[in-house]
């Protein structure tokens, strides 16, 4: 390890996942654009709940779990391949499948700049989080730090998309993730010491609007 090896790790997380990483996560909803159409969140309160019920019991559980599995076996092909193709068949949805697999190619042909024998080994297609895990592992970040940076990320998409709904403005946003912040480092936490036993959930009504985006007239989202 080099001496700057840690803030090289950090460097790293904040640039793969930042907004302005070119994956085009910001005309994906994950089914909140429906939500707030139908009234389902209408204000800042609603906003925190919904995406709390996300992190505990939603998608970005079931994510976290997928994106620590491929952190853990970068390095073994079988594993890799099986948490690949696992997590395209959890996508419950055709948007939620366009959502995660377009949004892990992108990151993978972008991630490729930062070059390793694991990108051969995925292949040019998996799901949002398996490519994130699969490269956070291969150079080192740390997994609870990739999970963190992670569900970070993935908060402040769903807020960016609440703010252009109309739902809040950016100080009240701000001020979910805030309030979200100690549930991320915690589900961060739960993730990296679960496995895919733990893959489970039970946020129907979440499920449902993205099953009911499909049929939006009017749309700003793809999801």
């Amino acid at each position: 390890m080099t001496e700057h090896a840690d803030t090289q790790a950090l460097l790293r997380l904040v640039t793969w996942l930042s907004p302005a990483f070119p994956i085009g996560s910001f005309s994906y909803s994950g089914g909140l654009e429906q939500a707030v159409h139908d009234s389902l969140v209408t204000n800042a309160d609603d906003l925190r709940l919904w995406l709390e019920t996300l992190l505990s019991n939603g998608t970005a559980w079931n994510d976290s779990l997928l994106l620590a599995e491929s952190y853990r076996g970068f390095e073994d092909a079988a594993r890799l391949r099986a948490v690949r193709d696992l997590a395209e068949a959890l996508a419950g949805s055709r948007e939620r499948q366009m959502e995660t697999m377009l949004l892990g190619e992108a990151f993978l042909a972008a991630a490729g700049h930062w070059p390793h024998p694991m990108f051969e080994v995925l292949g040019p297609n998996a799901a949002y989080p398996v490519a994130v895990g699969a490269v956070a592992g291969a150079h080192h970040t740390g997994l609870e730090p990739a999970l963190a940076a992670y569900l970070n990320a993935t908060m402040s998409n769903a807020v960016s998309v609440a703010i252009r709904c109309g739902v809040t403005g950016q100080r009240d946003g701000v001020g979910v993730l805030a309030h979200l912040e100690w549930l991320i480092a915690d589900t961060a936490v739960r993730a990296a010491r679960g496995s895919l036993d733990d893959l489970g959930s039970a946020a129907i009504m979440a499920d449902i609007v993205s099953l009911r985006h499909e049929n939006l007239h009017s749309r700003l989202f793809r999801s």
